[in-house]
């Protein structure tokens, strides 16, 4: 095979992984600033919040199941670690049963899903109506998005990060343009926007699938279906998806924690917070390519039982991840009040957006740290200490917010978002020393 998993780590093997993710994960947040700048060309601001509600939904939902990219990308790493390509290819058939099942079920659910949701999360009846017509459409798109999910991490975990940024970069395109179309050309609403990423979504898994087979052809690897049948395989999978399926939801239950207390608060409020979670998740999704390198790169250290190329992966790809991280605090800093204009037409959610701006300009540089044990931590497989530790941090996350929002409103909130951030890096980092024994144990 082509990649040594004990070679040394190098800013280049770091950058080489990094890169292609960050330039494909910057255009995953582009979706949410393109539509919300596609949809904020209609002047009533519940057509932003509709979107922003509806986005948050999906986030709950198909986030929940982000462990399949993790856990596949942290097996598939350990996997080519020890050179087994039998078991690589195996890990990518159980990540695919999976997603297969997880979104033919949850398309069953999805009458019950919505209504639940949406009276959860409350809002006008306005955003309620257009919100509901963004779910419907995007909701049949669940089984594309998961398998994606499995392929992407399957490649990352290998260090082909190219194959990677090529699925996720025609997907991301694909989802803007037909946004564009359909809400400017063809005059739909929120129903165009939904109806955009179900047909980008289905559209990237057949692209994905036809690398992925193209890759294992070229491996030579075979297919054995008593391998990836095996129970205990199968069961460790399981605990592993289990484990990080908990840490996942915990982390989006936080964001849409923080989106609805938005939507309390009424249509401009929401409204400007989700112009200003846009201008986040641009820079975390860049930040998070050293997340993802360190993924591949601890993985791989693990699996081929190499201590030294573990702490190398860690030292440098936190240092990359850390200016970054700083470059990302000051470029919103500088440039976000010209982004909020570009964003929406309303003056009432501009003039919101710049008051709350300090508070998303320091949430990078405080989010680098949990961002980067997010992978390391993947990498290892070390998802007990993902799900416990996660589960601390959510706890602090609402008792900031439950001491912080009541006096300040909405700078409570975001405050009480970005003590959230440091509360996983710091309970994170407790848990480094156990994790670094039990895989070279």
């Amino acid at each position: 095979m082509a990649l040594d998993p004990n070679a040394p780590v190098t800013n280049r093997s770091v950058l080489t992984v990094a890169v292609p993710i960050m330039l494909s994960n910057v255009s995953e947040p582009l979706i949410g600033v393109v539509n919300t700048a596609v949809i904020g060309q209609l002047h009533e601001p519940y057509y932003i919040g509709a979107i922003a509600v509806g986005a948050l939904i999906f986030s709950f939902i198909f986030w929940g199941f982000g462990f399949l990219r993790l856990s596949t990308g942290g097996l598939s790493a350990l996997a080519i670690g020890a050179g087994n390509t039998g078991e690589l290819a195996a890990v990518l058939l159980r990540a695919l049963g999976i997603a297969l099942l997880a979104g033919i079920l949850l398309i069953a659910l999805s009458p019950l899903i919505r209504d639940a949701a949406f009276s959860l999360i409350g809002g006008s009846p306005e955003i309620r109506m257009h919100g509901e017509a963004y779910f419907n459409r995007r909701i049949w798109s669940a089984p594309a998005a998961f398998a994606n999910y499995c392929i992407m991490g399957w490649f990352i975990g290998q260090s082909r990060a190219r194959l990677a940024f090529v699925v996720q970069l025609f997907l991301n395109l694909t989802n803007m343009a037909l946004s564009a179309l359909f809400v400017l050309v063809l005059g739909m609403t929120s129903d165009g926007v939904g109806l955009a990423a179900l047909i980008a979504e289905w559209a990237a898994v057949i692209l994905a699938l036809g690398l992925a087979s193209r890759e294992l052809r070229a491996m030579g690897a075979h297919v054995s279906w008593p391998r990836v049948l095996n129970p205990v395989a199968l069961r460790r999978t399981l605990l592993m998806n289990r484990d990080v399926m908990i840490r996942t939801l915990c982390l989006v239950f936080a964001f849409s924690w923080f989106t609805a207390r938005g939507a309390k608060s009424g249509d401009v409020i929401v409204a400007a917070n989700a112009v200003l979670i846009n201008l986040f998740e641009v820079s975390a999704y860049l930040i998070d390519g050293f997340a993802y390198a360190s993924e591949a790169l601890v993985g791989q250290s693990v699996g081929a039982r190499n201590r030294a190329r573990f702490r190398a992966a860690i030292w440098l790809t936190s240092l990359w991840a850390m200016v970054v991280g700083l470059l990302c605090s000051l470029a919103i800093w500088s440039f976000g009040p010209l982004l909020i204009d570009m964003m929406t037409v309303s003056t009432e959610v501009r003039a919101a957006a710049r008051l709350y701006l300090p508070w998303v300009s320091v949430s990078p540089l405080l989010g680098v740290i949990c961002f980067q044990f997010d992978g390391i931590f993947t990498g290892a497989m070390a998802t007990r200490d993902m799900r416990n530790m996660m589960i601390v941090s959510l706890a602090i996350f609402m008792l900031a917010w439950w001491f912080l929002e009541a006096p300040f409103g909405n700078h409570g909130l975001w405050a009480a978002l970005n003590i959230f951030f440091v509360a996983r890096a710091v309970s994170f980092a407790s848990r480094m020393p156990g994790l670094e024994r039990r895989a070279f144990a």
